[in-house]
């Protein structure tokens, strides 16, 4: 496939900057983009009418397509089907009983395989002699449910992944009513389902619909159970899971390749890209936008805003967003 042409590059600017003793070392580049409750943009930074593609973004918003689509489940079921989880134990029990549920098994699974995506997670799997299985990568959760769905609606579990499925539509079609925008691209996520390229301001819509969606909502519900269960949406450790702890009505979601989403319960959201796809200007940014937007941000929010850079296994440096 041939690169885009110069012109049509995303107008990324600096948004992060990484810091070795007295010297900027590394610059990333991105976008990004804050909403207010009316849907209004209030900061950006970048382009803000360039589409990228969300990735695990989506998994939230693919989980109101599945409750919508009539598909009971609890709310941790919810939570690890909306997650990029870290593979824990608990991760796979949980994915492995939306499948039972529906009287399916592990080997029904489409997704890539993987090792855990935690770095604990991963070496205590490790340890104990694990391999990377579809159970372990992280968006089993998600692929569990969907399955399930398909057992429900009686649709062919095999082949669950094909464009031509009538999963791919309902997906896509629940996606374009969420974002407010239309799709006119499908392409293939790393773990096998559908992606569509949207802009930043669509996806944060996606988000904000979330975030204030009133109860007896798929979307409310959604939002709840990943509220609820911060831990089984990433898991110990990662920086989504400890931003939803420390801002407790944000529901936030971060995707491959430097993308970012959260939306909050008086229906603001803001949506990033990092340029380069580094996770490690992912959250500095994110951070940066809550607080400028924030009229008074939770003190413990700062603690995210930045990372050190080590020299010899010592602070030499500091991430910190422009």
């Amino acid at each position: 496939m041939l690169p885009l042409p110069l012109q049509d590059l995303p107008a990324h600017v600096p948004v992060v900057a990484a810091s070795r003793g007295e010297r900027i070392e590394s610059i990333h580049h991105g976008s990004a983009v804050v909403l207010d409750p009316g849907g209004n943009i209030v900061h950006s930074r970048g382009d803000t009418s360039a589409h990228f593609y969300p990735r695990s973004a989506l998994k939230p918003l693919f989980a109101v397509a599945i409750l919508r689509a009539g598909l009971q489940l609890s709310a941790e079921q919810i939570a690890v089907a909306a997650a990029s989880h870290s593979g824990s134990p608990e991760h796979q029990r949980i994915a492995l009983s939306t499948l039972h549920a529906a009287g399916l098994a592990e080997n029904d699974l489409g997704n890539s395989t993987d090792l855990p995506y935690g770095v604990t997670e991963r070496e205590d799997w490790l340890a104990a002699g694990g391999q990377a299985t579809q159970l372990a990568q992280n968006c089993s959760g998600k692929h569990a449910a969907l399955l399930a769905l398909c057992q429900h609606l009686g649709w062919p579990t095999e082949g669950y992944l094909a464009p031509t499925h009538p999963l791919a539509q309902l997906l896509a079609d629940t996606v374009e009513e969420l974002t407010g925008q239309r799709i006119t691209a499908i392409s293939t996520d790393g773990c096998g389902t559908q992606v569509y390229p949207l802009s930043l301001p669509a996806l944060a819509r996606g988000f904000a619909r979330l975030s204030c969606a009133g109860p007896g909502t798929e979307e409310h519900q959604v939002a709840q159970a990943m509220r609820q269960h911060p831990e089984l949406v990433a898991g110990r450790g990662r920086d989504v899971t400890e931003l939803m702890q420390r801002l407790p009505r944000a529901v936030a979601k971060d995707g491959f390749e430097g993308i970012q989403a959260v939306g909050l319960a008086d229906g603001s959201a803001l949506a990033l890209k990092i340029a380069d796809g580094s996770d490690r200007a992912r959250m500095p940014l994110t951070i940066k936008m809550l607080t400028d937007y924030l009229p008074d941000p939770p003190a413990t929010l700062t603690e995210l805003a930045s990372s050190p850079t080590l020299g010899g296994g010592v602070p030499v440096g500091v991430l910190t967003a422009l």
